[in-house]
């Protein structure tokens, strides 16, 4: 396993998946440390439906078609911590859909380079 290509799949509807850029800003927040966020980038978009439902002939039925996204954590952040870095933990990703928008403080709150500041959720 590649520890140093840290990404989190997450899945969108297609009203949101398709209006998202490739490279587009997002920040990842875990669930052992949910006061920080993680910056990331949008890397890829599927080209298909992930969950679909049996019939997609009516608009109603179309919007529930869910895409998968990956969020990709810099490979520049990862490497400085590389020693801390785990598979398997989990948090939620957010995507910036629209780039004129703010991320919200709580979003804006990043890891700290001395990850030994942190205080984790216990």
């Amino acid at each position: 396993m590649d520890m140093s290509d840290i990404y989190m799949e997450i899945f969108l509807p297609a009203k949101d998946a398709t209006r998202l850029s490739i490279g587009a800003e997002a920040r990842i927040v875990l669930d052992v440390a949910p006061g920080y966020a993680g910056v990331a980038t949008v890397t890829f978009v599927s080209p298909e439906a992930q969950f679909t439902p049996k019939q997609v002939e009516t608009q109603a039925e179309r919007d529930k078609l869910m895409f998968r996204i990956k969020v990709q954590v810099p490979h520049e952040q990862v490497i400085k911590h590389i020693e801390k870095i785990k598979s398997g933990i989990r948090g939620v990703a957010y995507v910036k859909i629209d780039d004129s928008v703010v991320w919200p403080p709580e979003l804006n709150r990043l890891f700290p380079d001395d990850l030994s500041q942190m205080k984790y959720k216990r």
